[in-house]
């Protein structure tokens, strides 16, 4: 008897995870698809197959479904490692290496990261769940910052211009003028060097 009700013990938590699993996942579809903003808990659930009640006792409040929704798809498509770069000794070749592997994954997944990019400054949870991509960008910076001799206001110039260099938002103006990554980032590094000078 007791070994029964281990099962069912278990076999509830594993319901409760694919559950949990699933909401997100479809999270992340319509996040692509529509955008933060314009996605209801309605439509999470009907694409779930589950209740409202049952996306809102999983994920009690927006922080939760976002918190969520970004650890499903960064877990499907992570964002490249600017340390892999890190033992690339001449500033502006780590810089273009870093920006390479960064553009490549933008154009990638322009769509979620537009449409996230886009609804962060009208949901403050959203806003607040992106938070450790923002430190990750913070820690890229002081990796690019490295070799360049630089202190006082012109490392913060130089660290400003690198936190704009690695935006979703740089990329997509770039792009849109008709340049290719490799294009966009051997600008964004002229740039950059321009800031240094």
């Amino acid at each position: 008897m007791a070994e029964t009700r281990k099962y069912e013990m278990r076999e509830r938590a594993h319901q409760v995870a694919r559950t949990r699993a699933r909401i997100a996942a479809v999270t992340a579809e319509l996040h692509e698809e529509v955008g933060p903003a314009r996605t209801t808990v309605a439509e999470i659930a009907r694409r779930a197959g589950v209740e409202r009640l049952t996306v809102y006792r999983h994920y009690p409040d927006e922080l939760a479904l976002f918190g969520a929704c970004q650890a499903h798809f960064l877990a499907e498509a992570p964002p490249p490692d600017p340390g892999a770069h890190a033992g690339v000794a001449d500033p502006d070749a780590r810089l273009e290496a870093v920006l390479a592997d960064l553009y490549g994954w933008y154009r990638e997944h322009r769509r979620m990261v537009r449409n996230v990019t886009r609804d962060a400054e009208l949901l403050p949870a959203l806003e607040e769940a992106l938070a450790p991509q923002r430190e990750a960008m913070g820690r890229a910076v002081e990796l690019l910052l490295q070799g360049r001799g630089l202190r006082g206001r012109r490392r913060a110039l130089v660290a400003t211009a690198l936190g704009l260099v690695l935006s979703f938002r740089t990329w997509e103006a770039l792009t849109a003028a008709g340049l290719d990554d490799g294009e966009a980032a051997r600008l964004a590094v002229a740039m950059v060097a321009g800031a240094v000078g």
